[in-house]
């Protein structure tokens, strides 16, 4: 990725030094208060209990986090900027430092705290790729605050002075922390503020394709549809040969799932998802959901599936993961984790159960659904398939759902044999499998499904590539 990310390693030992500043600026932050007489209730959130638990959070994020998601640090930085902000002002309304009489000071400190909380936050999250002006923006406040603690030594209250004494650990740990980071040089993406748990937010898009999704917030509003037939003599050819190899249940499911899996390796953008009106990327992880039915009857109960496939898997190890999983669902009652989750959300009242849903889809909004929710949840997913072969009748164009984040719903129907002319005039019978393919166009374009479109009918017409893994993973943009 173009944009650099950030870790501090347990390794290093300034990333020890660090810690070790502001878990004892923690401790002169308590002292301060015990040697402080007459605090008042405000002060002591702001000036003791607030900058106490940004060093003890930040020198917790430097030694269990640092190493994966040093970004989140930044958070601790915001609020230690708020307790400095709030000190200038009670130095203002209480008459302490001569510098803080006028309010024109005030307001300076004010700007130059957000610019060192921007800087910070800029140069962790990689904006800034020149970690020496971080470094440098860093050290200013950290010498400017030994400085005032060393002249004010002898001056200064007890309970003042060890205030002072933990604003210089403080700020010195950050100093320290700017200087035992180091960029990420495995390839990989690292996660970074506005990421969700289930993908990467795409940064480099242009401009439609990030205003669009405000004109067009509603996913069925933004889908387009595609029918399409595919001549099935071929794939059928390559179902007997691995029936033959001993994947007994093989079948037309396996294969158009391993295509569709070997066309996301090829073009990612079809493993792309928007939510909150901002298009996101799983990269390797492809989900796929189907709704199936435990008995074939009008009164049968459903349930869904939901199968984590990788884009470098073949046709073998497909067919193995959604066997496993599809035996699970089929040798067990009806109790997995999303249809428990749905057995409950349907005991409660109507009025409550609205405002659930509405809260549900807040949390969705904003990217803070739970992990093991979003496992459950058939409406997170890459794709959902549904086939319409069993049941006999020809693919639906099946709506998209607005909850959740699923782009694309795949549907094929029934197979059926048509007489037609060869080469040579000869009638000739050939079996065939129409399908349609609902998308939401706000995550690509129509020439990129159209491109899709055409790998995906070359892979079926060779099934045999599915075999082997793709020549090639191709990443998608940042």
């Amino acid at each position: 990725m173009k944009q650099p990310r950030y870790f501090v390693s347990r390794k290093n030992i300034l990333t020890w030094f660090a810690a070790l500043l502001c878990l004892g600026a923690v401790v002169f932050y308590v002292l301060g208060y015990f040697r402080e007489s007459g605090i008042s209730t405000l002060n002591l959130w702001f000036q003791k209990i607030l900058p106490s638990v940004c060093s003890l959070y930040f020198a917790l994020t430097l030694l269990i986090f640092g190493e994966k998601t040093f970004y989140r640090s930044s958070t601790a930085v915001f609020w230690g900027c708020v307790y400095f902000a709030q000190v200038a002002l009670d130095q203002y309304l209480t008459g302490g430092y001569a510098i803080f009489a006028y309010k024109r000071y005030v307001a300076v400190c004010w700007i130059l705290y957000l610019v060192f909380y921007v800087v910070y936050r800029m140069a962790v999250t990689g904006k800034i790729k020149r970690l020496w002006l971080m470094q440098c923006v860093m050290a200013v406040p950290a010498i400017v605050l030994v400085y005032d603690c060393v002249v004010h030594f002898q001056t200064s209250a007890p309970g003042l002075l060890c205030d002072k004494i933990a604003n210089c650990m403080m700020v010195t740990g950050l100093f320290l922390a700017s200087l035992a980071m180091r960029p990420f040089r495995d390839g990989k993406y690292h996660r970074t503020w506005g990421d969700r748990a289930d993908g990467r937010r795409l940064r480099t898009l242009d401009g439609m394709a990030v205003v669009g999704n405000y004109f067009m917030p509603n996913r069925n509003g933004a889908s387009n549809s595609i029918h399409d037939t595919i001549e099935i003599s071929t794939i059928e050819r390559y179902i007997r040969k691995k029936r033959a190899e001993g994947m007994e249940n093989f079948g037309l499911t396996h294969v158009i799932l391993a295509a569709y899996v070997r066309a996301v390796a090829k073009y990612p953008g079809l493993n792309r998802y928007l939510s909150g009106q901002r298009v996101y990327q799983r990269d390797d992880d492809m989900q796929f959901t189907m709704t199936m039915k435990k008995d074939m009857r009008t009164d049968g109960a459903e349930t869904t599936i939901k199968l984590h496939l990788h884009r470098a898997d073949t046709a073998k190890e497909v067919y193995e993961k959604y066997n496993k999983e599809y035996e699970i669902v089929k040798s067990t009652p009806l109790d997995s984790g999303f249809d428990q989750i749905v057995g409950v959300l349907a005991n409660i009242p109507g009025l409550i159960l609205k405002f659930v849903v509405w809260f549900l889809k807040l949390l969705d909004y904003f990217g803070k659904v739970p992990n093991a929710l979003l496992e459950f949840s058939p409406f997170h997913a890459s794709v959902i398939f549904t086939s319409m072969g069993s049941l006999g009748i020809p693919p639906i164009v099946h709506h998209l759902y607005d909850f959740g984040n699923i782009p694309l719903f795949l549907a094929f129907g029934r197979k059926y044999r048509k007489n037609e002319l060869d080469d040579q005039g000869n009638v000739v019978t050939r079996r065939y499998v129409d399908y349609t393919l609902n998308c939401d166009e706000r995550t690509v374009d129509g020439f990129y499904y159209a491109t899709v479109m055409k790998y995906f009918r070359k892979i079926l017409r060779n099934p045999e590539v599915l075999d082997q893994p793709p020549e090639e993973l191709v990443y998608d943009i940042d």
